[in-house]
C-alpha cells in the first residue's frame, strides 16, 4: 500500500444556536473560523455555497506525505479531554472530525492508531472521510 499524497483535518461543530465563545470556552481554543448561517463561501474552484446554519472549525495545516492520525492527534491535544463537556457539545450541536486524502496513485491507503479512534468515539465525534483519486482536481474545496 503506497502512501497518500496528502491529508487534511478539521473538526466541524455545527448547529443554529451554535455561539463561536460558548464552544471556545467549553473546548478551551479558539476555532480557525466561524461561519453564519447564511454566509455565502467562495472556493478556490469558483463554487459558492451559502451556510444552512452557524459553525466552527479548528483546523490542522495539511500535511504531505499523509499524516492523517498526526493531524487528529494534533487537533484533539488543543482541546479539552472533559468527555462531559464533549457529551453536552454533541448532545446540542453536530460534531465530526473532517478529514480529506488525497491519492497519489490507485492503490494508496492510510490508517487510525487505536487511540487516535478512541479519542474521537469517547467524545461521540463522527469520523468524516472524503477520499480524491489521483485525478481529481477539485483537491477537497468544501
Amino acid at each position: 500500500m503506497g502512501l497518500l499524497r496528502q491529508s487534511a483535518a478539521s473538526l466541524r461543530i455545527f448547529g443554529d444556536k451554535l455561539q463561536p465563545a460558548e464552544i471556545s470556552r467549553m473546548l478551551k481554543c479558539e476555532p480557525t473560523q466561524a461561519r453564519v448561517k447564511g454566509e455565502v463561501i467562495k472556493y478556490p474552484s469558483g463554487r459558492e455555497r451559502t451556510m444552512t446554519c452557524r459553525s466552527c472549525f479548528l483546523t490542522a495545516d495539511r500535511t504531505e506525505p499523509e499524516d492523517l492520525d498526526g493531524q487528529i492527534k494534533w487537533l484533539m491535544a488543543k482541546m479539552t479531554d472533559d468527555l462531559m463537556v464533549w457529551q453536552a457539545l454533541t448532545s446540542s450541536c453536530d460534531v465530526d472530525m473532517f478529514c480529506g486524502a488525497f491519492m497519489q496513485s490507485t492503490n494508496d491507503g492510510l490508517s487510525l492508531s487505536p487511540e487516535t479512534m478512541l479519542a474521537l468515539g469517547s467524545r461521540g465525534i463522527k469520523f468524516d472521510l472524503d477520499i480524491y483519486g489521483p485525478h481529481d482536481v477539485s483537491d477537497g474545496d468544501d
